[in-house]
C-alpha cells in the first residue's frame, strides 16, 4: 500500500527517447558473508535493503528480493518504457551477487565486471552512486548538505559468519539501513540540483562534461534557437579538429600522467624539517596558460633541430631515438614503461637513469625536460606530427575560471555547501574529461557471461570525429600533463639536492627559505602567462585570483606553501611517512592510511622514532590490520549447510558472488631499486661508470 501511494504521488519524467522515469530517490544494498568450504571460496548474501523515498524494506533471501521487485513492477506499472532508477553504492559488487538472480536486458560497463548501469526485465534500472559521487559512502554522507547523516562505523563485525536465519540486533539492522538512507539522501540532493532524475549524469566526470559542453555550444540553454550561430561556429571548429588511426595511436603512446618519484639520495633516510609546496589547481592552470593543438596533425619530415626551431608554431609528438644516454643530474625523468625499445638500462625506481639506446614517443615539452637531466650522443627523429597551436577555446577558459572562482569564494560560506562541493569536484574533473580514450573495448554481460568485444578502430575514430556532441580534442589532454610535468620539473631542477620527493603537483624539499626567490619568480611568471590569455580573450584579469570568504586573494596556478614537517621519510614513489604537529600521515599505495599507521603506532607504543624505524623496506602489516581485502569473483553455484556464529545451521544456495578475504601487506624495495641505491651510494652512478649488470 505504501508503494502504491508513493507511485500515485510520484512525478513521471518522459524523455525524448520515448521512455519515462519516476522522479524518485531509491537505493539498494546487501550485506554478505565470505567463507571457505572444502578449501573453496564461497560468498553469499544474508540481508538486502531497499529504500524508496522514506520507505525502507529489507529481506533475507534472493527469492524475497525477486518477490519485492515484482511488487515494485506492479505498484509502479513498470515496463519496457517505464523505469524506476535505483542507485547502488559500488554497483560492481552487488551486481556480481545479482548476476543470475534477475534477467538483464542491458548492462553498460566501463570494464569487465564494472557495470555503471544495469537494467533488468522487471523495469528496475540500477545505477552506481559511487561512480557518480566519486567518494566512499562515509565521505558521501559527510558531504550531504540538506540532511546530516553519518555512516555508522563498527556496528557490523564482518568476521562473523551470518546467513539468512541469523538473528540481527537492532544496532546491526540500523547499520544496514543507514547505508541506503545515505544514498537516498544523496540522490535527493542530486535531483534537487539537476531538476529531475533524468538529468543526473551517469558519472562524476559527466557533470563537468555537460557543464563545459553547454558553455561551448550555447549562450542560453533554455533557448537553444538563439544560440545557432555559436553552435555552428564551435561545431565547425570540432570538424576541423579530427584524428586518424595512426595519429591517435601515436598520441596514446605519447601520453604520460603525473610525475611521481623520490630522490634516491634520501630514500630510506629519516629527514627533519622537510617543507611541502604544491600548485593551486595544477592541471586547470595549465589549461589556462598554455597553447595547445588547434589543427589536424600534419606529418613533418623534420630533424630534431628543425622541430625545435619551429616550436613557436607547432606542438609536436615524435618518435625519438636516443643513444648513449647518461644522467646529467640527481633525478631521472624517462619512464621505463614508456620506452618501446630499451638497451642496457640502469633503472631508478621505474625511471631510466642511463642506457645505451632507447626509443619512445614524446612531446617537445618532454624533450625539454630530457635535455635538462640527461646527456646523449645521438638523437634521431623517426616520425613527427605537428599541430598548429593556440590557446584553448574561450568557453573552456571561461568554464575553468568560473569553477575556480566558485570553489574559492564559496568555501566556508554558510548555505552554499552544495555549490562549493560541486564546483570543487568539477574543477578536479575538468582535466580528466580531456583524456577519455577515443577507442575503448566494449564490455557486456549477455545474461550468462561477460563478453569483451574488440572495437573496430577506424569506425570508432570516425564516430569520434563526427560526434555532434563532441567539444574536446584528444591531443589537448596529452599536452595538459606534459606542461604540468614541465612546471613541476622547473621546481625539481631549481631545488637541486634539496629536492626530496615529488608527486604530480607537489614537491617536498629541504631548506625551503633558500628557494623562496625561485618560487616568487615562478608565481610571477605563471600569473603573467594567464593574464596574457585573459587579455587575448578580453576577460577580466581578476577572474584568475578570486578572494576567499576572509578576503584573501587565491591566484590560480601558483606555488602554495603547505607547511614544514618535523620528520619525513620516503621509500620511493607513493611511499612516505610524515610527522607534523604530533600527528602521523602515512601514504603508501595499496595500504589504508588510517589502518596502517594505527597498527604501527600501537606496535611502537606511539614512540615517534620507533614508528619511523618500523617504516622500512621490511614493513609488514598482518592481514587483520590492513583493512585490505582480496576480491575473488565467483560465477559458480554452491549449495551447502552453513553454521553461523550463534551455532544456527542453514542450507545456503548461492549462484554467484564476491569472496572477500583479509590480506596482509608487505612493503619492500625492489631488488632493482635497492641495487640502484647501493650503486649510487658506492659512487658508481653519477660518475658515468656503468654498474655491472
Amino acid at each position: 500500500e505504501k508503494l502504491i501511494q508513493i507511485a500515485k504521488q510520484a512525478r513521471i519524467i518522459r524523455t525524448n527517447k520515448k521512455v519515462s522515469y519516476y522522479n524518485l530517490s531509491a537505493s539498494f544494498d546487501i550485506e554478505t558473508t565470505s567463507i571457505y568450504s572444502k578449501n573453496e571460496k564461497v560468498a553469499f548474501m544474508y540481508i538486502w535493503m531497499y529504500q524508496i523515498e522514506d520507505v525502507c524494506v529489507y529481506g533475507r533471501t534472493w527469492n524475497e528480493f525477486r518477490e519485492f521487485v515484482l511488487s515494485l513492477k506492479k505498484a509502479f506499472a513498470l515496463n519496457a518504457k517505464r523505469f524506476l532508477v535505483t542507485y547502488v553504492h559500488n554497483l560492481s559488487y552487488e551486481f556480481q551477487f545479482m548476476l543470475y538472480e534477475l534477467a538483464w536486458k542491458n548492462v553498460f560497463a566501463v570494464d569487465e565486471r564494472k557495470p555503471i548501469k544495469a537494467i533488468c526485465d522487471l523495469g528496475i534500472e540500477f545505477r552506481d552512486s559511487y561512480i557518480l559521487s566519486g567518494l566512499s559512502l562515509e565521505k558521501t554522507a559527510n558531504n550531504l548538505t540538506t540532511i546530516k547523516l553519518e555512516k555508522l562505523v563498527g556496528n557490523l563485525d564482518y568476521t562473523k559468519i551470518r546467513h539468512a536465519r541469523t538473528t540481527l540486533s537492532q544496532d546491526e539492522l540500523d547499520y544496514c539501513e543507514y547505508d541506503v538512507k545515505i544514498v537516498v539522501a544523496y540522490i535527493r540532493e542530486q535531483i534537487a540540483e539537476y531538476g529531475d532524475i533524468t538529468k543526473i549524469p551517469m558519472t562524476n566526470t559527466g557533470r563537468v562534461r555537460k557543464y563545459v559542453r553547454d558553455k561551448c555550444y550555447f549562450t542560453n540553454t533554455c533557448h537553444k534557437k538563439s544560440n545557432k550561430g555559436k553552435f555552428q561556429r564551435y561545431r565547425k571548429m570540432m570538424l576541423d579538429l579530427t584524428l586518424d588511426s595512426d595519429v591517435y595511436l601515436a598520441l596514446k603512446q605519447s601520453f604520460q600522467g603525473g610525475y611521481t618519484h623520490a630522490n634516491h639520495i634520501y630514500t630510506n633516510k629519516l629527514l627533519q624539517n622537510v617543507s611541502s609546496i604544491d600548485f593551486t589547481s595544477s592541471y586547470p592552470s595549465v589549461m589556462l596558460s598554455e597553447k595547445f593543438p588547434m589543427s589536424r596533425a600534419k606529418e613533418l619530415d623534420f630533424d630534431y633541430s628543425e622541430m625545435m626551431n619551429n616550436r613557436a608554431k607547432y606542438n609536436y609528438i615524435a618518435l625519438v631515438e636516443l643513444e648513449s644516454v647518461l644522467p646529467n643530474m640527481y633525478e631521472h625523468y624517462i619512464s621505463e614503461s614508456k620506452c618501446l625499445e630499451l638497451e642496457k638500462p640502469i633503472i631508478n625506481n621505474g625511471r631510466v637513469a642511463s642506457c645505451s639506446r632507447l626509443k619512445m614517443w614524446c612531446t617537445e615539452i618532454d624533450m625539454d625536460i630530457i635535455n635538462q637531466c640527461y646527456k646523449y650522443e645521438y638523437i634521431t627523429i623517426h616520425e613527427c606530427y605537428g599541430f598548429l597551436k593556440n590557446y584553448l577555446p574561450k568557453p573552456i577558459i571561461e568554464s575553468i575560471l568560473q569553477l575556480y572562482q566558485d570553489k574559492t569564494t564559496l568555501k566556508g560560506v554558510k548555505g552554499k555547501e552544495a555549490e562549493y562541493l560541486k564546483s570543487k569536484g568539477m574543477l578536479n574533473s575538468i582535466y580528466g574529461m580531456s583524456v577519455t580514450d577515443v577507442v575503448q573495448k566494449m564490455n557486456t554481460f549477455d545474461g550468462c557471461e561477460w563478453i569483451k568485444e574488440e572495437p573496430n578502430f577506424d569506425e570508432e575514430i570516425e564516430k569520434y570525429n563526427q560526434n555532434k556532441k563532441r567539444f574536446l580534442y584528444y591531443p589537448w589532454g596529452i599536452f595538459v600533463t606534459a606542461y604540468a610535468r614541465r612546471n613541476l620539473w622547473l621546481g625539481i631542477v631549481n631545488f637541486g639536492k634539496d629536492y626530496v620527493y615529488s608527486d604530480t603537483d607537489s614537491i617536498k624539499c629541504l631548506n625551503y627559505e633558500k628557494h623562496i626567490p625561485f618560487i616568487e619568480k615562478y608565481n610571477e611568471l605563471i600569473t603573467k602567462k594567464i593574464e596574457i590569455v585573459l587579455e587575448y580573450y578580453g576577460l577580466d584579469k581578476t577572474l584568475m585570483k578570486p578572494k576567499t570568504i576572509k578576503g584573501v586573494e587565491k591566484p590560480i596556478g601558483v606555488w602554495d606553501f603547505e607547511g614544514t614537517y618535523d620528520y619525513f621519510k620516503t621509500l620511493g614513489a607513493k611511499r612516505y611517512l610524515v610527522y607534523e604537529e604530533e600527528e602521523f600521515q602515512l601514504t603508501v599505495a595499496g595500504l589504508s592510511k588510517r589502518n596502517g599507521i594505527n597498527y604501527m603506532k600501537r606496535v611502537c607504543n606511539n614512540d615517534v622514532k620507533k614508528v619511523f624505524d618500523m617504516f622500512n623496506d621490511e614493513l609488514f602489516i598482518p592481514s587483520e590490520e590492513t583493512g585490505k581485502h582480496t576480491h575473488t569473483y565467483i560465477d559458480n553455484t554452491y549449495e551447502l549447510d552453513v553454521t553461523d556464529f550463534n551455532g544456527v545451521t542453514y542450507h545456503v544456495k548461492t549462484n554467484s558472488g564476491v569472496h572477500l578475504s583479509e590480506c596482509e601487506f608487505t612493503l619492500s624495495l625492489s631488488k632493482q631499486y635497492a641495487k640502484f641505491i647501493e650503486d649510487f651510494r658506492n659512487g658508481y652512478i653519477f660518475k658515468g661508470v656503468t654498474a655491472n649488470a
